[in-house]
């Protein structure tokens, strides 16, 4: 199968190998440009967990104290994995989504009321996790880590790519990379290479955009299971 790619290229170099061992073409559209906020050390030893809704929001980190013992709430087993790459081994992986992960949290054993609780993301999200959870009586300081910059260009090797090799599968991790692939859609006149693509989306807000845009075969899937889902597209 032809499939695209929109994640930054550190995110995904391991599984654009194993796709292209498995016999696919590749084509990396990155739609989002990752900023460092240049942040503050946070003192993990103030707080009793951390709360990591990306990957970004774990390699953009600056901590200061053991890493071993604090929890660790990811959104992902993606975002699980970096974060025990990174020396987090006290880890937990929610199935994808920000809801899944309030839950997770919500309903944590580990955790109290009085517990103090940093949530570490980017500048865009799509739910106000800390404001959610402190409805449900915790305990949260958020830390903005990064900043996400739209991408709306494409060189011409890629657009003669897309055209040579029109995606069966397109790949999209968050609304701000759909608004922007979609964009880069649109300014390249590319849509009707389009039509029979298949778009893996992480949550239903991101399939509605899709649908709103008028794409036509959109569908949700956890990150981390690409070829699994691959399989069941054949």
């Amino acid at each position: 199968m032809n499939i695209i790619l929109t994640r930054p290229l550190n995110d995904i170099e391991n599984l654009m190998e194993e796709l292209f061992n498995l016999g696919h073409k590749i084509m990396h559209i990155p739609t989002l440009k990752i900023k460092n906020a240049n942040l503050e050390t946070i003192n993990i030893e103030n707080y009793n967990a951390l709360i990591f809704t990306s990957s970004n929001a774990v390699k953009n980190i600056n901590v200061r104290g053991e890493k071993k013992n604090i929890k660790c709430f990811c959104v992902g087993s993606v975002t699980e994995k970096i974060a025990r790459l990174s020396g987090f081994t006290n880890t937990i992986s929610a199935s994808g989504n920000v809801n899944a992960l309030k839950n997770l949290i919500v309903n944590s054993k580990e955790l109290k009321k009085s517990d103090n609780l940093a949530y570490i993301c980017g500048d865009q999200i799509t739910l106000e996790l800390d404001r959610e959870l402190k409805k449900e009586g915790l305990k949260v300081k958020k830390f903005i880590n990064y900043f996400s910059e739209k991408i709306s260009s494409l060189n011409e090797a890629n657009i003669d790519l897309i055209k040579k090799y029109p995606p069966d599968v397109i790949f999209v991790y968050s609304l701000r990379s759909a608004e922007s692939f979609n964009s880069i859609v649109a300014n390249y006149s590319l849509a009707p290479m389009m039509t029979q693509s298949v778009v893996m989306c992480i949550s239903k807000k991101i399939v509605d955009f899709f649908n709103k845009a008028g794409w036509k075969n959109n569908k949700i899937f956890n990150p981390g299971n690409e070829i699994i889902e691959l399989e069941k597209i054949k």
